[in-house]
């Protein structure tokens, strides 16, 4: 008897990749009108939208006149769209996003009339273990992974608590000859029960006009499966008692898929971006709700362009130099947004820092200098700018100073000297060429060093060389940079570039703070946190909670890189939200999104350039992800930012620690 193959069709549809958004637009027009004369006609049965409702509106806005069509298909169950806004990487956003995500999508996908929603994650690089719950909250109760998946996992498990299909195969049967069916339906069988979920599309593809004819002949050729077209949901209920395997953590395995993880740091000025956005948006609509003040629309509009500037192939730095450059302008309007939301607040409640809740020293504009003055510069009273009535002139242009100010007052006295700097809670200082770090009667020896290395990879994978040794920057020479009552500044001069060591009174942490010309191409700069023991596991932020994760400290990832074809090099590298934690330290980073684990070390990615959205020859991964066209603004040459702050502390209290430090790093 033949086991029965549910095709769903389908196109994955990156709105920017490796041609810019309006290019891919005049191509989705294409697509689309073909596919909504198969589904008018009856050529087809149903279509699945790739889960998200942005490309329909790309859509419509150019072909308008057929939106009474799409909603007729919708609510006639022949097109499915939604849930989600866009389809965003799922480790480089945070649940406030990832649920905007969902309700703005859900509130358009619902007004065009559809009912039916699954948590469509098909391309995504790896799942978080968050995700489900997420879904649960806005009441989807099914899901479709790939990516990440180890080879325990069948084609239908219970992904934390949601019923949840692993696309075994992909996404990617698009090629309906019998003969590659027959090998990648007994693969995706070896998974399946009965029934099999065969997914018909690719990136950006039509629906064959002969799609029917196909599926004919294919099932005469094919002895053990009969094809018919379906969609997901029928798929669901076919399976619906099947979902008995259970898995309770994320999916970030590369057995069986490429996971792509060097995405989590090329183009760190994307992620730097991003992470301000994100903070500083989040803080604007908090604080128009706590008020009562009527900026919906506004706030909406700006998740809306941040939520673009998430999509995978978008955040993940992996697509041309122009496509990026248009992120960084919808980053930049997404915080002319906050920012003005945010003044507009101040000047009509003139004390925020209640509404925070935040104890530190805090930085603060006047047009006169109070007390500790970290700098200045030229420019207007901000209640001018922002006074509807009032038109800043000449003369209103004046010196403005940024100001410290402590909120709760305390004992502590910050003390420096040009080796070292301190207070109350930690010391650290420079002997004999190397940071060490004292905390009471503890002494982290080497706590920070600064190494680089070879890359010769590409926007999607590191590429290590078996032979390369890491080069480490020495300290040359160190002063004192500034000194305060509430902040003090340590200046030190290494053979790779300048750090500037801060430390404000009363506080846990050490920030560091780099910024250096690259002229370097293929290197990758990391910031090595040395512990005392062997790292086996790691506690750091996923969708704005604590996750932990297990670790090999002594993978050996040079020694061990891949030689057959589809293989990705197992690593020790992993994303994170604003945080890792091991052993009682802390690494609080301003954007920057991956770690590494090796022996007793954590290291941070300062920065990762390469020059290649995929490089054939990278030697880490053995397959293209994708095209291999050069992007050299990837190298990221000239003035770059690194900036993290270290600390020891149990790990219950780093949100603390983080509420700390970023209104700092983002200079809220």
């Amino acid at each position: 008897m033949k086991k029965r193959v549910i095709a769903y069709l389908h196109t994955h549809w990156d709105r920017e990749w490796y041609r810019e958004f309006e290019v891919f637009r005049l191509r989705l027009l294409r697509v689309f009108d073909n596919v909504l004369d198969m589904l008018e006609d009856g050529t087809i049965p149903s279509f699945y939208f790739d889960g998200q409702v942005v490309a329909l509106l790309d859509y419509l806005e150019i072909r308008s006149e057929k939106e009474a069509l799409i909603r007729l298909l919708i609510k006639e169950k022949k097109l499915f769209i939604g849930p989600f806004y866009c389809l965003v990487d799922e480790f480089l956003t945070d649940r406030t996003c990832f649920e905007k995500n969902l309700e703005i999508g859900m509130k358009i996908a619902c007004d065009f009339g559809c009912e039916d929603f699954v948590g469509y994650l098909a391309d995504t690089f790896g799942h978080s273990c968050n995700i489900p719950a997420i879904l649960k909250k806005f009441g989807i109760d099914k899901c479709v992974v790939w990516r990440g998946c180890p080879d325990v996992i069948p084609a239908e498990f219970k992904f934390n608590g949601v019923n949840t299909v692993n696309l075994v195969r992909g996404y990617f049967m698009d090629c309906l000859e019998p003969e590659f069916l027959k090998k990648n339906l007994d693969l995706i069988a070896e998974k399946s029960g009965n029934v099999l979920l065969l997914p018909i599309g690719a990136d950006h593809r039509g629906v064959d006009k002969d799609i029917n004819e196909k599926i004919r002949y294919a099932n005469e050729k094919l002895d053990d499966y009969e094809i018919e077209l379906g969609s997901i949901f029928d798929y669901f209920d076919a399976v619906k008692d099947r979902f008995n395997f259970e898995w309770n953590d994320e999916l970030r395995s590369n057995e069986n898929t490429f996971i792509l993880e060097g995405s989590y740091s090329a183009r760190s000025r994307i992620k730097q971006l991003n992470s301000k956005a994100c903070y500083k948006l989040h803080f604007a609509d908090k604080l128009r709700k706590y008020f009562d003040e009527d900026y919906d629309n506004i706030v909406e509009y700006a998740y809306k362009l941040l939520l673009k500037n998430q999509a995978h192939d978008g955040i993940c730095g992996c697509s041309t130099d122009d496509v990026h450059k248009e992120n960084e302008i919808r980053y930049k309007k997404v915080l002319q947004i906050a920012d003005t939301i945010i003044e507009e607040l101040r000047q009509k409640h003139s004390d925020l820092v209640n509404f925070t809740d935040y104890k530190g020293v805090i930085e603060f504009d006047t047009t006169e200098p109070q007390s500790q003055v970290i700098k200045e510069r030229k420019g207007f009273e901000t209640h001018l700018l922002h006074d509807t009535q009032r038109i800043p002139v000449t003369e209103d242009y004046t010196t403005i100073y940024t100001n410290l100010k402590e909120i709760e007052q305390s004992d502590d006295v910050l003390h420096i000297l040009d080796t070292e700097i301190g207070n109350s809670h930690l010391t650290l200082k420079i002997e004999q060429g190397e940071f060490n770090l004292y905390i009471n009667d503890k002494k982290y020896e080497n706590i920070v060093e600064f190494i680089r290395l070879r890359d010769m990879g590409d926007t999607y994978n590191h590429g290590f060389l078996a032979d390369d040794k890491p080069e480490r920057a020495f300290i040359k020479s160190y002063d004192i940079s500034f000194e305060g009552d509430l902040r003090s500044g340590l200046l030190v001069n290494t053979t790779f570039f300048n750090v500037l060591i801060t430390l404000n009174k009363n506080s846990k942490l050490l920030n560091f703070k780099i910024i250096w010309n690259n002229t370097l191409k293929n290197t990758l700069w990391q910031a090595k946190i040395n512990l005392p023991e062997a790292v086996k596991e790691t506690y750091s932020e996923d969708m704005n909670e604590i996750i932990r994760r297990e670790f090999d400290p002594d993978l050996d990832v040079k020694g061990n890189l891949p030689k057959e074809k589809g293989l990705e090099a197992k690593m020790n590298f992993a994303p994170m939200g604003r945080f890792v934690w091991a052993q009682n330290v802390g690494i609080i980073t301003n954007g920057l999104r991956e770690y590494e684990v090796a022996g007793n070390s954590i290291s941070i990615t300062l920065l990762r350039s390469v020059g290649v959205i995929s490089n054939p020859q990278n030697p880490c991964r053995t397959t293209p992800a994708g095209p291999p066209i050069e992007v050299p603004e990837a190298q990221q040459l000239g003035e770059n930012t690194a900036e993290f702050s270290l600390g020891v502390f149990p790990v219950e209290e780093i949100m603390a620690m983080v509420s700390e430090i970023y209104p700092q790093f983002i200079q809220l």
